[in-house]
């Protein structure tokens, strides 16, 4: 964990911001913006659980499913957790909600982070789960 409360709180902001971006390409279905923010080694899971490695394969995926996506309501994104593994790599856990005039659903996705030589963050292993009502 990083002792520098100043840096440490730089990284927190940071990671709020990067989550923030997800936020908002998703809310404009904007496959750029939300692909900026990948490792190009990443590894990300749908929440319907298809793996994809590398940059190029979520890309394709991206592309083709974040333009069609269905929903026209509100989409949020909130850290709820930061967990520094070491001062360069975080585990990021975020609420996720899909709010439309006739439904809710909910999203509990775990994002691994890795901070990155120019400082910036970035999304490195990612695991998207759909939230299930009991």
């Amino acid at each position: 964990m990083n002792t520098d409360s100043t840096a440490y709180a730089a990284d927190i902001e940071a990671i709020e911001q990067v989550v923030a971006t997800v936020e908002h390409s998703q809310q404009h279905k904007d496959p750029d913006e939300f692909l900026a923010l990948f490792h190009p080694d990443a590894v990300w899971t749908t929440r319907h659980g298809k793996v994809l490695i590398g940059l190029e394969a979520i890309s394709e995926f991206t592309r083709k499913v974040l333009p069609a996506a269905g929903w026209d309501g509100k989409v949020s994104y909130e850290v709820v957790h930061v967990l520094f593994i070491r001062p360069d790599v975080a585990a990021v856990k975020v609420r996720q909600r899909y709010l439309t005039p006739d439904d809710e659903s909910e999203g509990a996705p775990l994002y691994v982070m890795t901070k990155q030589d120019d400082d910036r963050w970035l999304l490195t292993a990612c695991q998207n789960t759909e939230v299930v009502a009991d």
